[in-house]
């Protein structure tokens, strides 16, 4: 139970410095940063998904 406590306290005390740091235009410039990275992550997660679904399919 202990755990879960400092989880969710770790949660709530994420949001809060984000919501902090999103006040700050340096801070807002290094959040927009992480965001571009991960979404190219994903992006490229994505499309090398769709192309193994695509080669499975033709053949």
């Amino acid at each position: 139970m202990k755990n879960v406590l400092w989880f969710l306290l770790g949660i709530v005390g994420g949001f809060v410095a984000a919501h902090f740091m999103t006040k700050d235009p340096r801070g807002n410039e290094l959040l927009a940063s992480i965001d571009a990275r991960i979404s190219g992550f994903t992006d490229t997660l994505t499309e090398a998904y769709h192309a193994e679904v695509a080669r499975e399919n033709a053949g």
